[in-house]
């Protein structure tokens, strides 16, 4: 088994220096300040160093602290997507020790060594189950990036965003879609780049200012509806926090309407694609009837908690326990964009 980041980051000589800051920034520093592990100092992409402190360190360049330093450790401490960012860290962890510490988008805890001891049996109960090889390689992958915060097991692993539509996710001209956590409909816009002639969408957001993306976005679509509300377990409200994309979460913030699969998909589902911040489980239990009476393929991301890997395919499995699963992780760092395929 991998060793623990943290035990590593307690034995290390270089300086250990952040680059980014925010949210995961701030859960990082929690988690070394737990350990007595001292950081050295911040840094940020050239263009976004201005004259600022963060924890009481000044905010440097990458540049700056190199020189300062010559070697050091550098925990990466944001996530991206973006080609270019994704490039840029490449670079950096060609002259540096580089580590992306995994700390949980939501809940609490760390996915340590005595982590997955404890889970040995629920993530081993998984892994059997994964549909093909690059599922099995992509689970291990990214269980040793989890307790190492080693980027290499991320590329090792990743796949294009095409490559499930050319393996087993395939997808017919009479699909009726559901998007929940649709953002601002670049999810609807790439189902609809792959089918024509689909039979229903039914996008879902909760954030007011993307949902109001999403509708301009989508205002040219046939047989669409936009829903601004959060999916939980039961229709009626909850509380969710507003701050656009993966910011957003349940369980704090403004109270929202809130609805279930089942009472959205009366008229059946053949796909529902699900990415709502840290509440898969409450949308599972709020899908039952649904999952049972159509069996839709199902992707669903799993990376906000610790035990999304083994307890959502779990909670799946206990309605319908004939679907195939798989795992696919697409370009990012952490290990976001990890999705698991009910088919």
């Amino acid at each position: 088994m991998e060793q623990d980041l943290w035990s590593y980051l307690q034995t290390v000589k270089k300086p250990i220096v952040l680059y980014g800051m925010g949210n995961g920034a701030d859960k990082i520093i929690d988690v070394l300040k737990a350990n007595n592990i001292e950081i050295s100092g911040v840094f940020a992409t050239d263009g976004f160093v201005r004259e600022k402190f963060f924890h009481g360190f000044k905010l440097s360049s990458y540049s700056e602290l190199k020189e300062k330093f010559g070697e050091m450790i550098v925990l990466l401490c944001f996530g991206s997507s973006r080609p270019e960012v994704l490039e840029n860290i490449k670079k950096i962890s060609a002259e540096q020790e580089l580590y992306a510490p995994d700390v949980p988008v939501y809940g609490g805890g760390l996915f340590n060594s005595e982590y997955a001891q404890s889970n040995k049996e629920a993530l081993e109960h998984i892994y059997s189950r994964l549909g093909d090889e690059k599922s099995r390689e992509t689970f291990c992958c990214i269980i040793r990036y989890k307790l190492s915060g080693r980027l290499d097991y991320l590329y090792r692993c990743e796949v294009s965003e095409n490559e499930p539509y050319n393996t087993f996710l395939r997808l017919n001209d009479s699909e009726s879609y559901i998007d929940l956590g649709a953002y601002t409909g670049d999810t609807v816009a790439d189902f609809t780049s792959r089918v024509n002639n689909y039979s229903f969408i039914t996008a879902v957001e909760p954030d007011k200012k993307s949902f109001k993306k999403l509708c301009a976005n989508t205002e040219t679509l046939k047989n669409f509806r936009a829903i601004n509300a959060c999916v939980s377990d039961k229709s009626g409200t909850e509380f969710f926090a507003m701050r656009g994309g993966r910011n957003s979460s349940l369980g704090e913030g403004l109270e929202i309407p809130s609805v279930t699969v089942d009472e959205i998909a009366q008229n059946g589902a053949t796909f529902i694609k699900a990415d709502v911040e840290g509440g898969e489980l409450k949308m599972i239990a709020g899908a039952e009837k649904t999952i049972l009476k159509y069996r839709p393929k199902i992707q669903l991301a799993c990376y906000h908690r610790n035990e999304d890997l083994f307890s959502l395919p779990e909670a799946i499995f206990k309605i319908r326990d004939e679907y195939k699963l798989y795992l696919r992780h697409f370009p990012s760092v952490p290990a976001w964009d990890t999705n698991y395929y009910f088919i």
